[in-house]
């Protein structure tokens, strides 16, 4: 066998064998502050996925991508990915953004317990975008609304989008009433600003919550993995609706935020998914930790 066809062989081997699917985990809810907003990461998931070359680095490839998490100290041929959602407190507002996956498979209401707050407590649930893990938890198992007293918040397109996939017609029509869009980049709530990040989906919001001069932008969808999308943020990612757009987005803002040193949340990156993002030889990497 010629070495170039056995080394991705061995890669290959490597991909099969990984570990895959959905982790257990348990409900957790972990505290911090930016300023004088209260926040609390909440757990709702995690997973891994095979590198198989179907969803990360589409294409550069198994290979490449493997280099990449070994170089970063991760486990060959698997992409750990976990799934968490944010508790904002704001005067006057409890504000979610994302809800995890549901009832299905989802722990965001346990962990909003852990936290000391009832669904009917939430008075703002913020959406970044429509996929399944960021807006399964918006209704319960026999299709009724889960937060009950809460405006649900999304861009104007995203909605449009929602509304137009036949999947999402009981969501649709179940929370319909509940919906206030907001136009792209616009103002949502005293003190958190929509941040245009389409691409992803095609009305893909992130959050900027703001307390003085201190803030934190949540950042959907933008990066996945913790490791590939931030230290090759150019590569294609099978999730993405509009690769290209989706691409120039994600560069230009890791560039921005290893540039400003703001405090990131992102719901993919490793429980409680907060940190920040320097800069690492020609991409970028992830340093988690709480702000102070």
């Amino acid at each position: 066998m010629r070495p170039n066809i056995l080394v991705a062989a061995l890669f290959m081997s490597a991909a099969a064998s990984a570990q895959v699917g959905p982790v257990t985990t348990e409900p957790e809810a972990v505290p911090f502050t930016v300023g004088a907003i209260q926040m609390v990461s909440l757990r709702d998931g995690a997973n891994i996925l095979p590198n198989d070359g179907k969803v990360f680095g589409v294409d550069a490839g198994v290979e490449a991508v493997d280099k990449v998490l070994v170089a970063a100290g991760a486990t060959q041929g698997q992409i750990d990915l976990s799934v968490n959602t944010l508790l904002v407190r704001l005067p006057g507002h409890v504000v979610l953004i994302d809800t995890g996956y549901g009832a299905a498979r989802g722990l965001t209401l346990a962990s909003l317990e852990k936290a000391g707050v009832a669904p009917a407590a939430v008075t703002d649930v913020l959406i970044t975008h429509g996929h399944g893990d960021h807006i399964g938890g918006l209704l319960t198992a026999d299709g009724k609304p889960v937060f009950v007293n809460a405006a649900v918040r999304m861009s104007a397109a995203e909605w449009a989008a929602v509304k137009a996939a036949p999947a999402n017609a009981k969501l649709v029509a179940a929370i319909g009433k509940k919906v206030k869009t907001f136009a792209a980049g616009g103002a949502v709530l005293p003190g958190i600003t929509a941040v245009d990040l389409s691409g992803h989906t095609p009305g893909h919001s992130g959050y900027r919550v703001a307390s003085g001069s201190k803030t934190m932008l949540a950042i959907g969808d933008s990066a996945h993995s913790y490791i590939v999308s931030l230290a090759r943020p150019g590569w294609i990612i099978q999730y993405d609706k509009d690769a290209a757009k989706t691409i120039a987005r994600r560069e230009a803002l890791l560039a921005g935020l290893a540039t400003s040193g703001e405090t990131v949340f992102s719901p993919h990156f490793p429980y409680p998914g907060v940190g920040r993002v320097t800069k690492a030889g020609g991409g970028y990497a992830w340093v988690p930790g709480l702000p102070r």
